[in-house]
C-alpha cells in the first residue's frame, strides 16, 4: 500500500469510523499504535510502523501526530466522531479563507458555513490552501471571513495542531466572496 492510500485509510478510521476495523479511541481521538497496526493487519490492510512514522511525519496537510512518548496516534483535526482535541482557544487573525465549489457558493452566503458532519468549520489562514481545498469539491471558489469581527462578537475559534482554524459556525453577514 502506498502512502497516499494509508493516509488515507487512517483518516477514514482515525476521523470517521474506528469502529471499521474494531480500534478502540479515547475521548480526545488517541489510539494505541500497536493496536492500530494489529487491527489494520487483521483486516488485511497491513500497514508497518516505518509506513506509518512516514505518513506522519510528510503528510502534506500535517493529519496525524503521535503522542509525545510514541505509543498513541491521532488526527489532529477533521473528525466526525465525537471526540475532545484539547483545542486551545485562541484569537485569529483579521481574516481567514474557506475554499468551496462554485456550486456551493450561493447557499453558504444565504445560510452560512455549517460545521455538517464533522466537529468544526474549517478556515485557512491563506488564499492558496483555500483554493487547494475548494478544488478538491469543483471549480473552486474563495469565500473570505470576517474573522476578526467574529471573534469580537463572542464566537471562539481553535487553531489546530496542523495550523487549521476551527470554529462552530460562520453566519452569512461574515462572509464575502472574493474568488470563483
Amino acid at each position: 500500500m502506498n502512502l497516499h492510500h494509508i493516509s488515507k485509510l487512517l483518516s477514514l478510521i482515525l476521523r470517521h469510523d474506528p469502529a471499521k476495523i474494531g480500534l478502540h479511541i479515547d475521548h480526545a481521538g488517541w489510539a494505541n499504535v500497536d493496536e492500530l497496526l494489529e487491527k489494520l493487519s487483521s483486516h488485511g490492510k497491513a500497514v508497518s510502523k516505518s509506513q506509518l512514522d512516514e505518513v506522519v511525519a510528510t503528510n502534506n496537510k500535517k493529519r496525524f501526530s503521535y503522542s509525545t512518548c510514541g505509543t498513541q496516534i491521532r488526527a489532529n483535526q477533521g473528525h466526525s466522531i465525537q471526540v475532545e482535541v484539547e483545542l486551545e482557544e485562541c484569537a485569529p487573525p483579521p481574516n481567514l479563507y474557506h475554499g468551496t465549489a462554485t456550486k456551493s457558493v450561493e447557499v453558504i452566503l444565504a445560510e452560512g458555513i455549517a460545521k455538517r458532519n464533522r466537529n468544526h468549520v474549517h478556515l485557512s489562514k491563506d488564499l492558496e490552501t483555500a483554493r487547494t481545498v475548494g478544488t478538491r469539491h469543483g471549480k473552486p471558489a474563495i469565500l473570505q471571513v470576517d474573522a476578526a469581527r467574529m471573534h469580537d462578537d463572542g464566537f471562539r475559534f481553535f487553531l489546530s495542531e496542523n495550523k487549521v482554524w476551527l470554529t462552530e459556525s460562520v453566519p452569512p453577514c461574515y462572509l464575502n466572496r472574493i474568488e470563483g
